[in-house]
């Protein structure tokens, strides 16, 4: 797997704007994409749309709009300190800014780039199981990657 840094996109408009136009050209001999959006912003019917607009060009991406932001996913292995339950910071619009902000700061790193969010994703991910079951996404995800190998 390989995570692309270049172009280094900011927000949803110019991540859509860099798939549809410049990476398919210099990265459309992948086997797969994966594209994480913000649910906020990626509706079912545009991420299907993207996926078919893709598929024209020859590249199979796979879209997993994150539920409500993709921070979520970091927040995972954490959520003993989340100030409601699980299911509140799934359904809070603000997620970001008042449930992920405030467990950066305490088990992230200042000093790191992005202030740690790699230690925070990398907690999560050491209980994949459970990251599946907290985000149902992810699982559908990962049936799909399945099906896409399968398929090859």
């Amino acid at each position: 797997m390989k995570l692309l840094e270049n172009p280094r996109v900011r927000g949803y408009d110019q991540a859509l704007g860099a798939i549809r136009e410049e990476l398919p050209d210099r990265y459309g001999f992948f086997d797969l994409w994966l594209y994480f959006p913000d649910a906020d912003r990626a509706g079912p019917d545009a991420m299907q749309r993207l996926e078919a607009d893709l598929a024209e060009r020859q590249v199979r991406l796979l879209c997993c709009p994150a539920q409500p932001e993709v921070e979520v996913y970091a927040c995972a292995a954490f959520r003993s300190d989340l100030p409601g339950t699980w299911e509140d910071a799934r359904a809070n619009a603000r997620m970001k800014e008042e449930i992920f902000q405030p467990l950066l700061a305490q088990h992230g790193d200042a000093r790191r780039p992005g202030k740690g969010r790699d230690l925070m994703i990398a907690a999560s991910l050491q209980n994949l199981p459970l990251l599946f079951r907290l985000c149902p996404e992810i699982e559908r995800l990962r049936e799909w990657i399945a099906e896409h190998v399968e398929d090859r």
